[in-house]
């Protein structure tokens, strides 16, 4: 048992040992609940304690569509999926959305992204959630995102800056593509995970954490890739980009600029039957893992199959929706190689098509 005294000297080193003690937990409530202010309201900051990391020193919280809206938060365990908009287009076709709901539905334990140049600022918790029911398809997807794209924040602090600042996107014959062969390579360099065109429907995950596509034996795509954040790869393609840029040429700073670069790393060896082969410490995969139609023959997606394929050494498909000048569009119940992709892969999105509804508000 402890006694105290009850000299003076005594009564004030006990007042001060209490006072210690009240202003300790009134700092530690007060400043938790002072940062998680500072969290919710910042969220254009490079990055953000979750409230979750503040007070139970956990991971992260169950459901991340209610905490933050910062892309460095939502995308921080590097393994996203990213898809990216450069146009002002807020209506995108049935393709984007099914593209984006099959990312979803495979990659459940991901956040799926689309960067959207046409999308308003978000800069409160409950915009993003919001900026969602542009887009009821998709509404039920809980790591579906959809985010800004602002090409002057995403080419900061990389090699694509300079750049981005010295041009005049009026006068590039090919500014929509070449934006986003640019945004794709900042977006993956920062933030790491998989970058997908939105005419890719998947169909499986990609079991590879770095790796490129294969489009033919020795020419790469760049229409699907992951890296994680940092890469090598991804930091020598933006120096590439710029010190060869040549706009007139479609394709120079994508497909072209991959297959420059990864021939830097080594000699591409040929592809044997179906498997992959491994350049540097990158995979470069099969051309059967999404391109078993090949770009001659995209318009076998518009056509109807006596017999649905397996896709078995497939991950994900490419519809080459660049070669679609004709428009072709997916027709419900005819029964084409498309209608069953949308039916098996983006059954949400498929539905709603089946029954004439508005696929945007």
């Amino acid at each position: 048992m402890l006694y105290f005294t009850t000299t003076s000297k005594g009564v004030r080193y006990v007042a001060l040992f209490l006072l210690i003690i009240a202003f300790g937990f009134l700092y530690r409530t007060t400043n938790i609940d002072h940062s998680v202010q500072l969290c919710i309201l910042n969220v254009k900051a490079q990055s953000c304690e979750y409230m979750d990391n503040i007070k139970n020193n956990t991971d992260r919280p169950e459901n991340i569509n209610t905490v933050n809206t910062n892309p460095v938060a939502i995308l921080r365990k590097g393994n996203g999926i990213i898809f990216v908009e450069t146009t002002d287009r807020m209506k995108p076709p049935s393709l984007v959305l099914c593209a984006i709901e099959s990312a979803a539905r495979v990659y459940r334990d991901r956040p799926v992204v689309f960067f959207m140049k046409g999308l308003a600022d978000i800069n409160l918790v409950n915009d993003e959630p919001e900026g969602r029911k542009i887009f009821p398809t998709l509404s039920y997807l809980d790591n579906v995102y959809f985010l800004p794209l602002k090409m002057d924040e995403v080419f900061r602090d990389t090699p694509l800056l300079p750049w981005y600042i010295k041009i005049s996107p009026k006068k590039e014959q090919h500014w929509i593509h070449v934006s986003s062969d640019g945004c794709r390579l900042a977006l993956i360099w920062k933030h790491g995970g998989i970058y997908m065109d939105t005419d890719i429907i998947s169909l499986r995950p990609i079991p590879n954490a770095n790796f490129l596509a294969a489009q033919s034996s020795q020419f790469s795509s760049n229409g699907i890739f992951g890296l994680s954040p940092h890469h090598n790869f991804s930091w020598r393609s933006m120096d590439n980009f710029v010190q060869n840029y040549n706009g007139t040429k479609w394709g120079h700073q994508g497909p072209q600029l991959f297959t420059r670069v990864l021939n830097q790393e080594c000699m591409i060896p040929p592809f044997k039957s179906t498997e992959d082969v491994v350049c540097g410490n990158i995979s470069f995969l099969n051309p059967q893992r999404f391109y078993p139609i090949p770009y001659p023959s995209w318009r076998r997606y518009y056509e109807a199959w006596q017999e649905f394929p397996t896709f078995n050494d497939s991950y994900a498909l490419h519809l080459w929706n660049y070669m679609n000048q004709e428009q072709k569009s997916i027709i419900p119940g005819s029964k084409t190689l498309i209608d069953q992709l949308y039916k098996q892969y983006c059954p949400s999105t498929y539905e709603a098509l089946q029954r004439n509804e508005s696929i945007h508000l």
